[in-house]
This record gives structure tokens, C-alpha cells and sequence, in this order.
């Protein structure tokens, strides 16, 4: 606790009030007081740990939003294969990141957790190489953040992407159009490098009007499609970064008249238990979510047994799905 108080350059007393009752100092002098413990190791008697094993069989898992269902299978992977371990999963929604940055710095400080695994691309708080020493193990699953030098667990998202595109290309499809995600998301980057790598293969030019982005939600999928069809040659087929917004286009196209595939081929990207119950049904991209959440969860175990994991990737297979929302264009005309 001196140590943290000579890093920090503020009292003990200031230290115990900033990690026992942090309402009762400044929000700044909190924060270099979390960062101290970090950076010195300091951790206050816990509540609920094992003294003796020196753990608290609880685990973290950062979610970049639980309102998205395409995490629902990787979780229920990570948490059967947790339980069946002894070991209980808290579930952080980063969605909500300002606020739940302290509950997280917290969580670590105080050792209420053994370890952690990140669904997303990036910490949900400020951490340098250096601090990164101090924290919990950590797994990352679904995204590649090669930065964080963390054991991944993921597919190939660039040659998914690939194989869609090329799966519109042999229907026949000559305009094909992409939804894409943000652009500062790691899987995003690699599928768009995967629709633009299958148009170039077939000798097509990139029309960056063909690309239109959107948050992962139906509302984005359906505004990213108006946008498309108000070209001046709308594509026949549209490849979706995810199953929500390739379904959200569906709607948007049915708005519109259009018919699905008969008028355009719309296809996803993950395979959510909703896909195949749309209409129509969606030909997708699967990815293995449930094996995914397994397989982190198994690399973190091997690390809180003691066992050194490589950092890198551990890729796992996908497969096209083929259902009734793509067929060769101009189908029913």
C-alpha cells in the first residue's frame, strides 16, 4: 500500500479511501491511484477468494455489446466449458464502456478475477505493454488484434469473405455490392480485403460505391441498401458483413418491392440462430461461435493451470451455407 502511495504521490489513507470508497476522492486522483496498484502489484484482501488456492474461480468476459446475437453461442461455449472447470463467468458489455471501465479496473485491482477473455479487438481500458504484465491471463476470441499479442482463437475472415463473393460471382452476378462494418474493426478490414480480392480475381473494378457501411444493427443493414439502390445500377446481389444487417437489407428490399432473390441476392456472415428462420432463409457464412467460446475458454484454463500458451492465432473452419436469399440474377424475370 506505501508503494502504491509513493507511485501515485498521494497518501495511504488516500489510496484506501480511492479502492475502498472511490466516491469519496476525485475522479483523476482514482484513476492514478487504480493505475499505481496495477503497475506495483497491490492487491487488497478480496472478498470471496480462496485464501489458500489464492483464486476466485470467477472469470471475465468482455462483450463489445450484448445486444448483438451473434455472441450469444460463443458465450454458452465459454460458460458450459467454465462450469465444467468449476469456474463462474461475470459477462462485461463494453457497449457501455465510460461506465463500466471502473467496475473492470476494479474487478482487477481487487483480484476478483482469475482471468479474462475479450470478444472484441480492444482492452476496455487504457493499459500499456507495461501495465498489460500486471493484469489477469487473457484469451481473445472472435477478433485478431496481433498489437495485444494475445493466444486468439478465430476463422479466416479475409478467405470466408473470399468464397462468399465467389459463391455471387458463380451465380452469375456481375454488381455485387457490399454492407460492411466499421472499418476500425479487425474482422471488418479482413472480409472487406476478401470482397475486394474475389472482384479483382474475376478482372471486376473496385466501385467504391458499391461499399456501404453500418453498425451491425437491422436499422444500418436497411439504410446501407437504400443508399445502394439509389445508384444509378444497383447491384443484383449484396454481401453482408453479418446476418443482422443482411437481414435488415431484406426488409428494406421488400419495402422497396423488390423480391428476394428473384431481384437480389442478399447474403450474410455468421450464421445466428435467426438466419434460417428469416424470409427467405439466409445463405450465410457459419462460423463455429460455440466451438469459438469453447476453445478460448479451454487456452485460458491451460494459463490459469500454470501452462505457458503461444500467443497468435488458432483458426478454426467455416463453412457457406447455402438457403434461399441467393440465386443466379434475373431469376424470376
Amino acid at each position: 500500500m506505501k508503494d502504491v502511495a509513493a507511485r501515485a504521490k498521494v497518501s495511504t489513507a488516500t489510496v484506501s479511501r480511492a479502492l475502498m470508497n472511490p466516491d469519496k476522492v476525485s475522479q483523476h486522483t482514482r484513476h492514478r491511484v487504480e493505475q499505481a496498484a496495477i503497475e506495483v502489484g497491490y492487491l487488497p484482501h478480496s472478498l470471496g477468494r480462496n485464501i489458500k488456492r489464492n483464486e476466485s474461480r470467477t472469470l471475465l468476459v468482455i462483450v463489445p455489446d450484448i445486444c448483438d446475437p451473434f455472441f450469444s453461442e460463443i458465450i454458452r461455449g465459454i460458460e458450459i466449458t467454465a462450469a465444467s472447470h468449476g469456474y463462474l463467468v461475470l459477462i462485461g458489455d463494453c457497449a457501455h464502456q465510460n461506465q463500466q471501465e471502473k467496475t473492470f479496473i476494479d474487478l482487477i485491482i481487487t483480484k476478483q478475477i482469475d482471468g479474462m477473455l475479450l470478444l472484441g479487438s480492444h482492452l476496455p481500458f487504457g493499459a500499456s505493454k507495461e501495465d498489460q504484465r500486471h493484469l489477469p491471463p487473457m484469451v481473445m476470441a472472435n477478433e485478431f488484434a496481433p498489437e495485444l499479442e494475445l493466444p486468439t482463437v478465430h476463422i479466416d475472415n479475409l478467405t470466408a469473405a473470399f468464397n462468399a463473393v465467389s459463391y455471387l460471382q458463380k451465380l452469375g452476378h456481375k454488381r455485387i455490392a457490399c454492407i460492411a462494418g466499421p472499418e476500425e474493426m479487425p474482422h471488418c478490414r479482413y472480409r472487406s480485403q476478401g470482397y475486394i480480392q474475389a472482384l479483382r480475381r474475376n478482372g471486376i473494378d473496385v466501385d467504391p460505391h458499391y461499399i456501404a457501411r453500418g453498425d451491425f444493427t437491422f436499422e444500418a443493414g436497411s439504410t446501407a441498401l437504400e443508399q445502394l439502390l439509389a445508384l444509378p445500377q444497383p447491384p443484383t446481389a449484396v454481401f453482408c458483413h453479418t446476418d443482422v444487417m443482411a437481414m435488415g437489407a431484406i426488409s428494406c428490399a421488400k419495402h422497396h418491392g423488390l423480391r428476394v432473390p428473384e431481384d437480389l441476392s442478399i447474403m450474410g456472415f455468421d450464421d445466428i440462430a435467426q438466419a434460417k428462420f428469416c424470409d427467405p432463409p439466409l445463405t450465410t457464412v457459419a462460423q463455429p461461435r460455440f466451438s469459438i467460446g469453447k476453445e478460448a475458454m479451454l487456452l485460458l484454463l491451460e494459463q490459469l493451470q500454470g501452462h505457458t500458451v503461444s500467443n497468435g492465432s488458432r483458426l478454426l473452419e467455416c463453412v457457406l451455407v447455402e438457403r434461399g436469399s441467393t440465386s443466379p440474377p434475373g431469376k424470376g424475370k
